[in-house]
């Protein structure tokens, strides 16, 4: 079986239409670092809390406390990163089907449209999450308005 004669002109053209998925790329990769930053913070407190032998004021309640919310926050960074990274596996897989399509002169319209859609609700979903963990952070962290000591 020959492979079909692949004109210049189309493959240019495919490599136009992959620029649109590729800044989606970069921009849930910027967005992927984010998240991972969060987690990271998230585990070095729930680390430093665990190792310290009496807990600088805060209650062992006050400890068990945060360390439960820490979890939950742990959790929502974890499926938010979860979902953000199927969605660039999706915008991944979207790039190579348009290549695809040009190289072997098929029709994945379909399958285009399908791989985009999902990328975009994963997306949808793993910044539901990331809003989610954030606005737990807000809700249990208190700043005091007078320095300690005073």
């Amino acid at each position: 079986m020959a492979l079909p004669v692949v004109d210049l002109g189309d493959v240019t053209h495919a490599i136009q239409l992959a620029l649109a998925p590729v800044f989606l790329l970069t921009g849930i990769a910027g967005m992927l670092n984010v998240m991972a930053g969060r987690l990271a913070r998230i585990v070095d407190r729930g680390r430093q809390l665990g190792e310290q032998d009496p807990p600088q004021r805060l209650s062992a309640e006050g400890v068990a406390v945060e360390l439960q919310s820490l979890e939950r926050r742990r959790h929502l960074a974890s499926a938010a990163i979860t979902a953000s990274t199927l969605a660039a596996l999706l915008v991944c897989m979207v790039i190579a089907a348009l290549f695809i399509e040009v190289l072997l002169e098929l029709k994945l319209k379909w399958l285009l449209g399908l791989l985009f859609t999902g990328s975009t609700l994963a997306l949808v979903v793993g910044l539901a999450f990331f809003l989610r963990e954030v606005h737990l952070a807000t809700q249990t962290v208190r700043i005091p308005m007078v320095p300690p000591g005073r």
